[in-house]
């Protein structure tokens, strides 16, 4: 499993080879040398105000994801509720034409009806009774669509109800999220302003190169870890074991080593101690 790490991380590891290779000294007049400790030591820190800023987000959860899912389905179930009142209307609608055919064949009925009273002969009599007949079918197919039209009505206007509740019932469910969120932003929201104005800084002492591998690998990794300590002679990160010469060439800070399990950056836990006793 580690052998297949190390060729997927081949691309990176190679990166961070050619990055070392560069001259340690920036070419900025009234800039000191920078060394490959001074590089780790500027990355460690920039880690540990990233690091700040994860925990801060982690804080917030899953919060505004929800509260973004939760708006999108309070948008979808109010253009359910519009597209059921639209059909709704159109129900209606159909229901007022069913409604005049039916006065319309009626008065047809009545007025063939009175035609017959003054007929001069049978076969005008046949005709208006034929009349009449088909009127009446008339009648009865538009009461048949009227019974549908009146059956889906009642239907759609529970559905809106249904919806109508749950739409009720997400927008108290996203209300309180919101509130939430809003809380654990007003408490965050300073602190993290100023770890992210902070983190800016320390990026501008960082080699370019080496900063954006540097942001490759917090994106790649699981917990944003991106320049590790070795912890029990293993990677802090991956847990990978790491040679005892390997960790002797991490101590000399000749150049920048990474795990060959998981691509990460090591810095020498006394480098660490020697500028941080805190941190022991």
């Amino acid at each position: 499993m580690a052998k297949k790490k190390v060729v997927e991380n081949q691309p990176l590891l190679e990166y961070i080879e050619n990055i070392t290779h560069l001259p340690e000294s920036i070419p900025q007049e009234g800039v000191e040398e920078i060394t490959i400790a001074k590089k780790l030591l500027s990355l460690y820190s920039l880690q540990q105000i990233c690091s700040q800023i994860d925990k801060i987000r982690v804080v917030r959860g899953e919060l505004p994801n929800e509260v973004r899912d939760m708006e999108d389905a309070l948008i979808g179930m109010q253009t359910r509720i519009e597209k059921h009142k639209e059909e709704l209307e159109e129900l209606k609608q159909k229901i007022g034409s069913q409604d005049m055919k039916m006065k319309e064949a009626a008065a047809l009925i009545k007025r063939y009806e009175d035609q017959q009273n003054n007929v001069r002969n049978n076969r005008e009599f046949e005709s208006l009774s034929k009349e009449i007949d088909y009127q009446r079918l008339e009648i009865q197919v538009a009461e048949k669509h009227k019974t549908k039209f009146t059956a889906d009505v009642a239907v759609k206007t529970e559905d809106i109800v249904v919806f109508e509740e749950k739409g009720n019932e997400i927008e108290e469910i996203l209300n309180q999220k919101k509130s939430e969120l809003a809380d654990i932003i007003a408490d965050t929201e300073k602190e993290e302003k100023e770890l992210i104005e902070k983190s800016e800084r320390l990026k501008k002492n960082v080699d370019l190169r080496l900063l954006n591998a540097f942001e490759r690998i917090r994106n790649n990794a699981r917990n944003g870890l991106a320049i590790v300590l070795i912890e029990r002679d293993a990677c802090g990160g991956c847990f990978s074991t790491i040679p005892p010469q390997r960790q002797l060439d991490i101590r000399l800070h000749k150049k920048i080593i990474v795990c060959e399990a998981c691509g990460r950056i090591f810095i020498d836990k006394q480098l660490v101690e020697s500028q941080n006793p805190s941190a022991s």
